[in-house]
């Protein structure tokens, strides 16, 4: 059983995952932190983080009035770690992520894939990137308040699962 699926007052651990933590996770994490339902906590983290956000994505995040307070570019090894928040949830944003050898992570946590464009590695004018960003930001805020929306209670753990891998093909 998910740890956790019959209480009601559970807060669920989320983690976004991407190759360098430096745009679709970070905009996931501060998407899902903005929930005012107080059912999640998200984190984000990368295999190989970069160790800053990008400009296009933080100016994003602030322009668009979501909290970037505390958001930084981490390795996925902090989530690892004894003592990491106990996780519930994983999910890959990006497709080099997914196909590495991840983690064991504390709780075992149901996983997906969730891929999406890269904002980071779109070529084109500021203008074109800043709206490619924006067309990311959409699709994972779309797909995440799906997500937010599942009755986490009522459904059994196959169940929950198609659903988490039918977000991640859009469906």
């Amino acid at each position: 059983m998910l740890r956790g699926i019959a209480m009601t007052d559970h807060v669920y651990n989320v983690l976004f995952l991407c190759t360098g933590n430096s745009a679709r996770s970070i905009m996931a994490e501060a998407i899902l932190n903005a929930d005012l339902s107080g059912k999640f906590k998200a984190f984000s983290a990368g295999s190989h983080p970069k160790g800053e956000i990008d400009p296009t994505v933080l100016a994003l995040l602030k322009k668009t009035n979501y909290p970037t307070d505390g958001l930084r570019s981490k390795s996925w090894d902090e989530f690892a770690q004894a003592g990491a928040p106990a996780l519930d949830f994983v999910f890959t944003v990006c497709d080099n992520a997914a196909g590495e050898v991840c983690p064991i992570w504390p709780g075992q946590p149901m996983t997906a894939h969730w891929g999406v464009p890269d904002p980071v590695g779109f070529v084109g004018t500021e203008v074109e990137k800043a709206a490619h960003t924006a067309e990311v930001m959409r699709m994972l805020a779309s797909r995440i308040q799906i997500f937010a929306a599942l009755p986490m209670r009522g459904l059994d753990k196959l169940t929950l699962q198609k659903r988490l891998n039918d977000i991640g093909k859009g469906s």
